[in-house]
């Protein structure tokens, strides 16, 4: 299963990714388990998407939660909580 990740604002900045390309396991694949994926990375990885930040995500330009299913040639974004002033 293919998908394209962004990275936008912090998480693009720390990580520095902007986009990528991933092929994931022919499984069920949510948020949560792809963030847990992406945290295996490195340990700035796993405190970005796995630690306090409370990363947001995206699929195919839709707010979502950690539970959400991600298909085959979906666009997941991540990005951290935007504050107002």
């Amino acid at each position: 299963m293919k998908i394209k990740i962004f990275y936008f604002a912090r998480l693009k900045e720390t990580l520095k990714y902007s986009t990528e390309d991933l092929e994931l396991p022919d499984e069920p694949m949510t948020i949560l388990k792809l963030k847990a994926l992406l945290a295996k990375r490195s340990d700035v990885w796993g405190q970005m998407l796995m630690g306090k930040l409370k990363v947001r995500a995206a699929i195919n330009h839709e707010l979502v939660d950690d539970h959400a299913a991600i298909n085959h040639g979906d666009e997941v974004a991540f990005f951290p909580p935007v504050t107002g002033g």
